[in-house]
């Protein structure tokens, strides 16, 4: 009976996807421990090491293994790693070939070379999902360029941003995300082949002719040298998913406070019927894939301080850190892709009203832009003593409830300096204060278009 939320016939979509599933299944970790055995045998047959008839034989058992799964378990927990119990079985398939599988390696090598492999399918997912969130953040970056809506620093309204504004921020977190991807993946993205104590000995100087042809054959890069206590690829990898599922659970935070009663609803999640629903208050509407995306992140933050740990080990093969990854590579990923699918859902569909925004923007009648009346005064006061009228004004429309360009007409001086009431009105419109941030949302969507290129060459030049 499945046990933990990941696995759990519940609760397993809302924590991980199919997809990523099938990536670290059981089934899918033992099939590319097999891929690897018969790529080192198809290796090292080309690099005349073992007979080509002996690999073709390998090769044919790793195709149609038919393994005894509960002897596999079995001898796994006995042995405490499950390659050995593997290439016997393999081995067994082969026949008489089968004296030639994993030659020359090492138990760590099967393994860490099949993570890598399942690490390169894992981050083809992700990859596949920022990218399709960029899409949707750019779509609302553009349509919401200039939808002005309150700026809020300290839980406080501060000064007229634009909802365009916000979504680019987020887009331009996502934009370096995928850049990072990019980059990150020649240096996960490398084979492990090296032996006993990683010096290939047991090759002589074919080891590392072995060792390229290995890799070339499974499509990864050439370690420079051995990485079976230097675990920094994998640490990278999962502490970039750290770094993907923060931005999402900042996105979530501003949804789900954007969401709340008090702010009118600015935002919503899609609705369909049911979701979010309360089981008590029929009016419930309660935003759930912000909240899986915030608790997501917090159990992928968790991971990152596992794989961190992991990269303490011992002298040449670790006594039990290596372990920690078994755990923390797929449940960080599990828990990445169920934090992105939701993103993708929430945004897709996200309400925007406008109309709400406008509103809140007005609650404080003018206030928020009282910065933008001192600095307009200020060529003809000064900006001090502009500032100081400014503040008055602002406490007696505080204290009067009155909108803060009823307040300035009170005083003179500011009434001269703006050029009326007019310009006293038109100073308080808090949608005439918005700064850069429209042009801000274009030079977003500009880098974004040069990342691109950058990532993908060929096909800006096509």
């Amino acid at each position: 009976m499945p046990s933990s939320p990941l696995d759990s016939a519940l609760f397993r979509d809302m924590f991980g996807t199919p997809e990523m599933r099938a990536v670290f299944s059981d089934e899918a970790l033992v099939s590319r421990y097999i891929e690897v055995e018969v790529a080192l045998a198809r290796a090292e047959a080309r690099c005349g090491i073992i007979p080509a008839e002996a690999a073709e034989h390998i090769a044919a058992a790793g195709a149609d293994p038919h393994l005894d799964w509960d002897r596999l378990k079995r001898e796994t927990e006995n042995v405490g790693y499950p390659i050995l119990p593997l290439v016997h079985q393999l081995a067994e398939r082969a026949g008489e070939a089968g004296r030639y599988v994993h030659w020359g390696a090492t138990t760590q090598d099967i393994m860490d070379t099949a993570s890598v492999l399942q690490l390169r399918a894992a981050l083809d997912l992700v990859g596949a999902d920022i990218d399709a969130l960029r899409n949707i953040l750019t779509e609302l970056a553009l349509r919401h360029r200039d939808t002005p809506m309150a700026g809020r620093t300290h839980l406080q309204q501060a000064l007229p941003v634009t909802f365009g504004y916000k979504a680019a921020i987020w887009l331009a977190a996502m934009d370096r995300h995928a850049e990072r991807l990019a980059q990150l993946r020649p240096r996960v993205l490398v084979g492990q082949f090296a032996g006993a104590a990683g010096t290939l000995a047991s090759l002589g100087e074919d080891g590392f002719r072995v060792q390229e042809t290995l890799c070339q054959e499974l499509g990864l890069d050439q370690p420079v040298i051995t990485w079976h206590v230097a675990r920094d690829g994998l640490a990278e990898a999962v502490a970039f998913l750290g770094l993907v599922t923060g931005t999402l659970a900042k996105v979530a935070t501003d949804i789900m406070l954007m969401m709340s009663t008090e702010f009118g609803g600015e935002v919503m999640e899609p609705f369909v019927k049911g979701r979010g629903a309360s089981s008590t208050m029929p009016q419930k509407r309660n935003p759930i894939s912000s909240e899986i995306m915030l608790a997501t992140a917090k159990a992928v933050r968790q991971q990152v301080a596992l794989v961190l740990d992991a990269m303490v080990q011992d002298f040449e093969r670790a006594t039990g850190p290596w372990h920690l990854e078994w755990m923390a590579l797929p449940e960080s990923f599990m828990l990445t892709a169920s934090c992105l699918h939701q993103a993708r859902f929430a945004l897709s569909g996200l309400t925007v009203d406008v109309g709400r925004m406008r509103a809140n923007l007005d609650l404080s009648g003018g206030l928020i832009v009282a910065e933008a009346v001192m600095m307009a005064a200020a060529p003809a006061l000064g900006r001090q003593h502009a500032h100081d009228l400014v503040y008055d004004a602002c406490r007696a429309a505080l204290t009067s409830g009155r909108p803060l360009a009823d307040a300035l007409m009170d005083c003179p001086e500011v009434v001269q300096a703006l050029g009326g009431r007019d310009g006293i009105e038109r100073r308080c419109d808090p949608a005439n204060y918005l700064g850069l941030a429209p042009q801000m949302v274009d030079r977003v969507l500009a880098m974004r278009g040069s990342l691109d290129d950058a990532r993908h060459p060929d096909a800006s030049a096509a």
